[in-house]
């Protein structure tokens, strides 16, 4: 009997017992989490860093506040370098990395002040689309039209994909785009097509989508060509793997462009706590699942296919893999800006 009563009573002490704590649920309770992303408002990196930050913290334990700021300059390298380089490394900052970065370090430039190899991704809510959009005034609608017509494209600065796409279609395609380089952000180079100052750009098709729907429903724009994931609402467009003849050609806009199965990739900086890095790595996926998420991405046209860490991490690992010659070739397109 007393036996019995030792044991009933250790049970109820077992009971009383307050549960073993959670470290990282502790950790940020009360405390912020900053989200960054190294370009302007109003493009599509900016509404998903945006769009992210406002549904990832109810998962993670703790719930910490979150906190969306825009770092720019260098098309997101002076950000990718802060956040490797300076933020505190307790996973209270996780920056939206330009999806181009990692080929920037790959192909040797210098500026980059951290290893693409190193990062520790988190997360991408689908691939990017790229296409290259022509404003309706000028008449062209094909890539041969192009070939036959000097097109004015604007660029987001002089570094990054929207400079360096329709060099490359100009190199391997024989397109005669004549670049202005020099626009803040999205929004403002959107303006700049539809006041004329411009009559063409590089584009994600995702960003077109969310931003400027209009311009698909009036047909305001024509896609030229595109590259990436294959999309049946972009059926009967040239897709660049067909248009782009040579295989060296292929191989070397393949490197380039290797971010866009990326797409908006987020990221911590090496050495980071582990128990933290992967409750924020599971709070990122778990987010792409909720229904409230999946609401209003879906009216922001933005695309859900994840892209998860180990997929972000192989990407990298064969960019860096690519044979040195190609990759040289590849360097030119940023040696140019």
């Amino acid at each position: 009997m007393r036996a019995l009563m030792v044991a009933a009573a250790v049970g109820l002490a077992a009971l009383a017992a307050p549960a073993k704590a959670d470290p990282v649920e502790n950790f940020y309770k009360g405390r912020n989490l900053n989200l960054l992303v190294g370009v302007s408002a109003g493009g599509a990196y900016d509404l998903t860093m945006r769009l992210v930050a406002r549904h990832i913290v109810r998962f993670i334990p703790g719930r910490p506040t979150p906190v969306a700021q825009n770092m720019t300059g260098a098309t997101g390298l002076v950000m990718a370098n802060y956040l490797y380089n300076v933020a505190p490394k307790d996973a209270t900052f996780m920056g939206l990395i330009q999806n181009g970065l990692p080929t920037f370090q790959a192909v040797g430039m210098e500026g980059a002040q951290f290893d693409s190899r190193r990062l520790e991704w988190i997360g991408s809510p689908a691939p990017t689309i790229e296409t290259m959009l022509v404003w309706k005034t000028t008449g062209v609608k094909t890539i041969e039209d192009a070939r036959n017509r000097e097109v004015i494209i604007g660029s987001i600065g002089s570094s990054g994909i929207t400079f360096m796409y329709p060099l490359m279609l100009n190199d391997m395609v024989g397109t005669r785009f004549k670049m202005v380089a020099g626009y803040t952000g999205s929004g403002n180079l959107n303006l700049a097509m539809e006041r004329g100052e411009v009559e063409g750009r590089n584009n994600s098709w995702g960003s077109i989508k969310a931003n400027k729907p209009e311009w698909i429903k009036n047909k305001d724009v024509t896609v030229l060509a595109y590259s990436g994931r294959r999309q049946p609402d972009l059926a009967g467009v040239p897709h660049l793997e067909d248009v782009i003849k040579d295989p060296v050609d292929r191989q070397v806009f393949k490197v380039v462009t290797a971010g866009a199965q990326l797409g908006h990739p987020f990221a911590m900086a090496p050495g980071v706590p582990a128990d933290r890095l992967e409750a924020v790595r599971k709070a990122f996926m778990e987010m792409l699942k909720s229904p409230e998420f999946i609401k209003e991405a879906t009216a922001a046209q933005i695309e859900i296919d994840p892209v998860e860490p180990q997929e972000m991490r192989d990407i990298v690992q064969e960019l860096f893999a690519t044979p040195e010659d190609v990759r040289k070739r590849a360097r030119k397109y940023f040696d140019r800006q």
